[in-house]
C-alpha cells in the first residue's frame, strides 16, 4: 500500500526472515562465523541462542543459501516437537534416505542413517543437521540427539548437529542428566538484541535494500524505535511497518517520533485485555459516560451563562462565572465558581472504554442512516446491504474523509495502548465531533489524529445497489450513470455521447479529470472512491453527511 509512496520496491519491514535484509551487527557476524565454523569443523554440537525475534533464523538461511559448503547435506529440523521415531524419520526424509523396512523401528532408522553417513563420507561428502526451535527438544530426543554423534569413524564424527533456540534451551541443556550432551558442544553463542547505533542502521539498512533513496525515519523515530524494540529486530519491523503505514496515511514522507510512538501503541493495542479488569472496566466505562456527558453539559452552559455584558473585557480565572436566575431554579446543585476543564481525549477514551466496542459503533454508524443494527445478527456489512449500502473499511487520511463526507467509525489508540471505536459524526473546521460510546464529544482534530492511525469504516449507497468499480470496457446502466452524473456535477465532466453504456477512452480521461480536480487517485478507474465523492457532490437525499464543505482544507 505505501511503497509506492515512499518510492520503495517493496515492504522494508517484513518479519518473513530474508537473508537479502540481513543487517550484519556484530554481534550477528560474530554468531554466523560461530554457525559457519559449525558446518566446516567436523564433530560435536554447535548451539545458537537468543531472545525471541533477535534473527536467529535469518541467520540460518544466509548460512544455508549463501555460506554452506558445496560438498555438504543438510538436513532441517524446523518443528522439533516430535517423538523419538518421528525425530529421526524427520531426519531421514530430509536427507532421502530410503528406509524399505520396519519405518516404524528406531533401530532400522538409526541404522539406515548410518550407512548413508558413512556412504557420504566415503563420497567426500559432509552431513549437516540443523535443528530450529531446539528449546522445544523433550529430554528424550535431546538424548537421542547425543546419541547420534555416536556415528563416527576412526578419525571423525560423521553429523555436525547445529542447535538453534531460544534461552530456554541454555537452561535445558543444563540439566544433570543432559550433562553428556552439553560436554559436546564445542561453540556457543548468544545472540543479544541491537544497540541504539545499531538500531538506526538496521532501519537504514532496510530501507536501502528496498529501494529508498533518502532518509525516511528521522533521528528522533530511531531513538524512539530503539527505546520501544529495546534493539529486538523482529519487534523494530513491526513498530517500522506500522510507522510507514501510519505515514502514509497521514501523506507525510518523513517519519517522526510521534508517528513511531503511535504506531508501538497499536502495535500494544492488539494484546487482549486481563479478564480480571473486566469488571473494572465495565464500571468505569458507565462513569466515564457520565464525566463526558457532564463536560459536554458543563462546557454548554458555561456558554449560555457567560453575561454578555463582559465580552469585550478578558476573563479573570479567578472570578466566579455568573449564572442566570431561573437557571438556578432548574439545576438545584451551585455551579462552580471555576469552570472545569474540557476533560482529554485520552480521558474520555479510558473512562468509556467499555463502551468503545465495535458493536456499540456499528450501533451508532447505522443509527444515522436510520437502520437498526442486530449486533446478534448477520454480519455488519450484510445488514447494511440488505439495506442498499456497501461498506468501505481501509485507511486514509483526514482529507480523505472530507471528501468521503459521511459518518466513519474511528480506530482511536490511547496513550495505554487499547484499541477503541467511535465514529465520526462532524468535521468543524480544526475541530471534530465524535460519538464515544453514544456520547457526543468535541475534540480538536489534531487530539483525534495522535489516537487516530487511519484506520476507518463508512457505509455509503452504491448506484443499482451494487459496488462495482468501474474501467475500460465496462458497459450497463452503471456506466450510464456514471456519464450522467459527471455531466450533471460539471459541464467540463461531460462525454460526447451521454447514451453509451459502454466505458470508452473518452469516459476514461474524463474520469481521470475529474479525479485529478478533486484529489483522487488518477487512475482512470471508478472505484468506490470516485463513486463516493460523486454521491456526495449529488448531495442525494437520505445521506448523512459530516456537515462539513466538501474537500475543506485541512
Amino acid at each position: 500500500m505505501y511503497t509506492s509512496f515512499f518510492g520503495l520496491n517493496e515492504k522494508p519491514f517484513s518479519i518473513t526472515p530474508d537473508p537479502r535484509y540481513l543487517f550484519m551487527s556484530e554481534r550477528h557476524g560474530e554468531a554466523l562465523a560461530h554457525l559457519v565454523y559449525g558446518v566446516t569443523e567436523s564433530g560435536g554440537f554447535v548451539q545458537l541462542t537468543g531472545e525471541v525475534g533477535t534473527g536467529k533464523t535469518t541467520l540460518v538461511r544466509t548460512l544455508l543459501l549463501n555460506r554452506m559448503p558445496d560438498n555438504a547435506d543438510v538436513a532441517v529440523v524446523l518443528n522439533p516437537q516430535l517423538s523419538v521415531l518421528e525425530f529421526l524419520a524427520t531426519i531421514c526424509e530430509e536427507l532421502h534416505i530410503d528406509i524399505p523396512h520396519n519405518r516404524g523401528s528406531i533401530k532400522a532408522l538409526t541404522d539406515g542413517l548410518n550407512r548413508h553417513l558413512l556412504k557420504t563420507h566415503a563420497q567426500g561428502r559432509r552431513t549437516i543437521l540443523v535443528v530450529d526451535e531446539a528449546q522445544n527438544l523433550s529430554p528424550a530426543v535431546l538424548e537421542q540427539v547425543r546419541l547420534l554423534t555416536n556415528l563416527e569413524t576412526a578419525k571423525q564424527k560423521l553429523l555436525q548437529i547445529i542447535l538453534i533456540g531460544q534461552p530456554e534451551l541454555r537452561e535445558l541443556l543444563a540439566r544433570n542428566d543432559l550433562r553428556q550432551l552439553a560436554q559436546r558442544i564445542t561453540g556457543r553463542y548468544h545472540l543479544e538484541p541491537l544497540t541504539a547505533e545499531e538500531t538506526a542502521h538496521y532501519i537504514e539498512h532496510r530501507l536501502k535494500v528496498a529501494g529508498a533513496l533518502g532518509e525516511v525515519f528521522d533521528a528522533g523515530a530511531k531513538k524512539e524505535t530503539f527505546q520501544l524494540s529495546q534493539g529486538v529486530p523482529r519487534l523494530i519491523n513491526v513498530i517500522c511497518d506500522r510507522a510507514l503505514l501510519g505515514a502514509y496515511s497521514l501523506e507525510s514522507r518523513r517519519v517522526d517520533r510521534r508517528l513511531v510512538r503511535r504506531a508501538a501503541a497499536e502495535v500494544r493495542g492488539q494484546l487482549e485485555r486481563s479478564p480480571w479488569l473486566r469488571p473494572v472496566a465495565v464500571a468505569a466505562g458507565i462513569v466515564g459516560v457520565a464525566i463526558i456527558a457532564a463536560s459536554v453539559w458543563s462546557l454548554t452552559r458555561q456558554q449560555e451563562a457567560s453575561p454578555i455584558s463582559v465580552a469585550d473585557t478578558p476573563a479573570v480565572a479567578a472570578e466566579p462565572v455568573d449564572v442566570a436566575p431561573d437557571t438556578l431554579q432548574t439545576e438545584p446543585a451551585a455551579a462552580p465558581e471555576l469552570p472545569e476543564p474540557q476533560a482529554t481525549l485520552d480521558e474520555q477514551l479510558k473512562l468509556a472504554a467499555e463502551l468503545t466496542s465495535t458493536s456499540s459503533a456499528l450501533t451508532t454508524l447505522f443509527g444515522a442512516w436510520g437502520l437498526d443494527y442486530d449486533s446478534g445478527g448477520k454480519s455488519a456489512c450484510d445488514q447494511a446491504r440488505d439495506a442498499g449500502l456497501v461498506c468501505l473499511y481501509q485507511r486514509g487520511s483526514w482529507s480523505g474523509l472530507r471528501q468521503m463526507d459521511r459518518p466513519a467509525v474511528l480506530t482511536l489508540i490511547d496513550k495505554s495502548g487499547e484499541s477503541h471505536e467511535v465514529v465520526l459524526m462532524a468535521i468543524h473546521g480544526s475541530a471534530a465531533e465524535l460519538s464515544i460510546g453514544g456520547v457526543l464529544v468535541t475534540q480538536p482534530v489534531e487530539s483525534i489524529t495522535d489516537a487516530w492511525f487511519g484506520q476507518y469504516l463508512l457505509l455509503w449507497r452504491p448506484p443499482n445497489g451494487r459496488a462495482v468499480s468501474l474501467g475500460p470496457g465496462s458497459r450497463g446502466a452503471d456506466v450510464l450513470w456514471l456519464r450522467e452524473n459527471l455531466a450533471s456535477i460539471d459541464k467540463r465532466f461531460a462525454t460526447g455521447n451521454p447514451l453509451s453504456d459502454t466505458y470508452d477512452a473518452e469516459l476514461e480521461q474524463v474520469v481521470k479529470d475529474f479525479q485529478r480536480a478533486h484529489r483522487l487517485d488518477v487512475d482512470g478507474i471508478a472505484g468506490q472512491q470516485t463513486q463516493i465523492v460523486i454521491n456526495s457532490l449529488l448531495a442525494i437525499d437520505g445521506t448523512p453527511r459530516l456537515k462539513t464543505p466538501l474537500l475543506a482544507q485541512d
